[in-house]
């Protein structure tokens, strides 16, 4: 059941947008503010634990979205090799803006919380979470023109980096949203 191959790049395009603009109306009838509550776009937030953290167009946590896309690309170059890119990369899109949405819900915004980076954290502005989804799609589009081991360096590179830099990243995420683990958290808040 996969979109015609001859579908025309404008038809891949305007899907894209619809699915990015349905994301940012379904974080706005959420509650979550259109850009930060300090009334300004920053392009990079590169404090974490500030209050314009997830607010402004990039921060730390974007490495993560790129790494969203390496892992889509690949994931769905493995299981639907016969599925035109346009339309992977569309599944992508449609995936990464069904993750931005839950992360946003109330549940999950508390779930953070429970996190040493995460106390405050209110969820994402909708200018943020669109420019993850963005960031996502740059991730995915890297994939699929650098060669293969550039992808999984510039993954673990990203991660490394991250993980140094603020103690935090997307394999922490995903740890953290499974099970909290204490001594991650007293890492994490500088205590060991």
């Amino acid at each position: 059941m996969y979109f015609h191959r001859n579908l025309p790049l404008r038809a891949y395009i305007l899907l894209g947008a619809f699915l990015v603009a349905l994301q940012a109306f379904i974080l706005w009838w959420f509650g979550q503010p259109l850009i930060c509550a300090c009334g300004y776009i920053k392009l990079w937030e590169g404090v974490v634990l500030s209050e314009g953290n997830s607010q402004h167009l990039t921060d730390w946590y974007t490495f993560s979205h790129i790494i969203h896309g390496f892992i889509f690309y690949f994931a769905l170059w493995f299981f639907f090799p016969r599925m035109p890119v346009r339309t992977r990369l569309l599944f992508a899109l449609g995936i990464e803006a069904a993750w931005e949405i839950t992360e946003n819900t109330p549940w999950l915004i508390n779930h953070y919380r429970q996190q040493a980076l995460a106390q405050g954290y209110t969820g994402d502005s909708v200018i943020n979470s669109v420019f993850d989804t963005l960031a996502e799609v740059l991730g995915f589009l890297l994939a699929r023109r650098l060669p293969v081991w550039s992808v999984i360096l510039a993954g673990l590179f990203l991660e490394i980096f991250a993980g140094y830099s603020i103690r935090d990243n997307l394999t922490l995420n995903i740890v953290n949203l499974i099970h909290p683990f204490d001594f991650i958290g007293k890492w994490q808040s500088g205590g060991g």
